[in-house]
């Protein structure tokens, strides 16, 4: 049989999202169950949040959502096979009531629970999850994520209405952990059956515990209460349906516009919290609320084809003349630290590479010089008639990519590499990374698992950065079919290793996420990838209307 691992449902209730303060404040609101003040603190249903977001991807389908912005809403909308404990990591019940995973790490058999439905009436069937599964690969590139967990499928069978199994050619580890992503949300098998701009622009159907009651891609989402919700994730406080009747997801670009809408009490919350606004949000009587994301940090991802990048050495040389320390502290909000590895430290399997990773601009320009780059009268590095000039490419989804990247581009300068930043909309993501056309490319990514870096740089996947085929692809690989703990761990720091020492990618910062909290909101938790879960989240004021 293998080995096995079992889970019951009930087996304990643990609050998701322990790291975080729980506010006891009061607010303002609109008329509802909740517009009293709660008697002794304890919860109350009703009212209306809303949360002011800085960006929106046009899309409101959770498996082909990747920006943090977007995920916030579309999360609330399906259910998981599983969840993850924020502070232990560990995998828990959420609609698997159990599962076993074979010993070789191939088979997962799940356990699905009875009598859950999705808001269209229909039932959550092995059958359904099923039809999940075959249907990402059909998804596009906005689906990158989805389809990287599901790489190596080799069958996924229905045993029976209430047991699913999935089986891979080659053992895949990290799976289990997958299927308590956003990104494997279970939706409805009619919105399985949509076109993937159907199921962006129209929404889909989950069995979450809020529904999509409007969406108006760069506006805003409006998410209202799923009546008769019962099965909630096993980390969740609160059992049934959530408290909240209503929720608004507002999308306001400008920080100062978000932090202004939270002070006037136009906002119950806001994400992407800046430093030059955290004292005086704190000083109006909101709470900060933040949680390091695990994953990949925020980075220049290098397109390894571009003649001058493929050198080793000119790489090198842009990874020695960042300063990590001065972009932490000028630009990102209060607590970023700079990056010590590809991975953020929140990350399993995390290795600190900080000694790769120092600032030294002499080192740089050395570099340079032994790669051929000469300095001209101008300061800008020149060989064969050709100035080091790169185009980075990034996009407006945090307020800190921009002057973050101001900061690079003089830091770059410095030792006589020209740097020009180009900004595309969100919605071009995908096309930009599958084209290639570009130098570099600002980004990270949340994923608390180490197999991010198999999605993100392995040459068997979409290879975004062009990366050469080197040693680097089997040890991802092997990770990814490596029970024992220890030497999953010892893969992935040399996985690391690799990445950071030939500077495939240049590590930066490591994403914090930082919220404002308006007086009144309470239990507005982190998941373990530090998105927000708002079935426990409640009103003492009622919340905005």
């Amino acid at each position: 049989m293998g080995r096995t691992l079992k889970h019951a449902l009930d087996r304990r209730v643990v609050t998701a999202g322990l790291t975080v303060s729980l506010l006891a404040l009061a607010g303002c609101g609109s008329g509802s169950d909740a517009s009293a003040e709660a008697a002794g603190g304890e919860p109350v249903s009703g009212g209306t949040l809303t949360f002011a977001v800085g960006s929106d991807t046009g899309c409101a389908d959770p498996q082909q959502v990747a920006s943090n912005d977007s995920i916030y809403s579309v999360r609330q909308l399906v259910d998981s096979l599983t969840d993850q404990d924020p502070e232990t990591g560990e995998i828990v019940p959420w609609l698997a009531e159990s599962w076993e995973i074979s010993d070789d790490a191939r088979s997962f058999t799940f356990h699905l629970r009875d009598g859950v439905t999705f808001s269209d009436g229909s039932e959550l069937t092995a059958e359904v999850v099923k039809a999940n599964f075959d249907a990402v690969p059909d998804l596009g590139p906005l689906a990158n994520l989805a389809t990287g967990y599901l790489t190596g499928v080799e069958k996924v069978t229905a045993e029976d209405p209430q047991t699913l199994n999935v089986t891979f050619a080659q053992p895949n580890a990290q799976f289990l952990q997958a299927t308590s992503t956003h990104s494997l949300g279970v939706v409805s098998l009619a919105s399985t059956e949509l076109s993937p701009q159907e199921r962006c622009t129209q929404g889909i159907v989950g069995s979450g515990p809020f529904t999509l009651a409007e969406y108006a891609p760069n506006q805003s989402a409006t998410l209202r209460k799923r009546t008769g919700y019962d099965w909630g994730s096993s980390l969740w406080k609160k059992k049934g349906e959530a408290y909240l009747d209503e929720v608004v997801f507002k999308v306001l670009p400008e920080s100062g516009v978000r932090t202004g809408s939270l002070q006037s009490g136009q906002v119950d919350a806001i994400g992407n919290v800046g430093r030059a606004d955290e004292a005086a949000l704190e000083a109006s009587g909101a709470t900060l609320q933040a949680r390091a994301n695990p994953g990949a940090v925020f980075n220049l991802g290098v397109n390894n084809s571009r003649p001058a990048l493929s050198d080793e050495k000119v790489r090198q040389a842009l990874r020695q003349a960042i300063d990590r320390q001065q972009v932490a502290d000028t630009v990102f909000n209060t607590g970023t630290e700079p990056a010590t590895s590809i991975l953020a430290r929140t990350t399993p399997g995390y290795t600190d590479l900080s000694a790769e990773l120092g600032h030294d601009p002499e080192k740089a320009k050395t570099l340079l010089e032994e790669a051929g780059w000469k300095a001209g009268a101008d300061g800008i590095r020149a060989k064969d008639g050709q100035k080091l000039s790169l185009t980075v490419a990034w996009f407006a989804n945090s307020p800190t990519n921009q002057p973050a990247l101001e900061l690079i581009q003089q830091q770059l300068r410095e030792v006589g590499v020209a740097v020009e930043l180009k900004q595309y909309e969100i919605a071009q993501g995908a096309e930009v990374q599958q084209s290639g056309n570009f130098d570099l490319m600002w980004g990270n990514l949340t994923r608390a698992d180490p197999d991010i870096l198999r999605s993100l740089y392995s040459t068997g996947l979409a290879n975004t950065y062009r990366i050469p085929a080197t040693g680097l692809d089997d040890t991802l690989t092997d990770q990814a079919g490596t029970v024992d703990e220890a030497a999953r761990k010892e893969l992935v720091a040399g996985a690391q290793e690799a990445i950071v020492q030939n500077a495939f990618v240049i590590p930066v910062v490591e994403l914090q996420t930082k919220l404002g909290i308006a007086a009144g909101v309470h239990d507005l938790n982190f998941e373990a990838s530090s998105r927000i879960q708002l079935h426990d989240t409640w009103l003492s004021g009622g919340g905005q209307g």
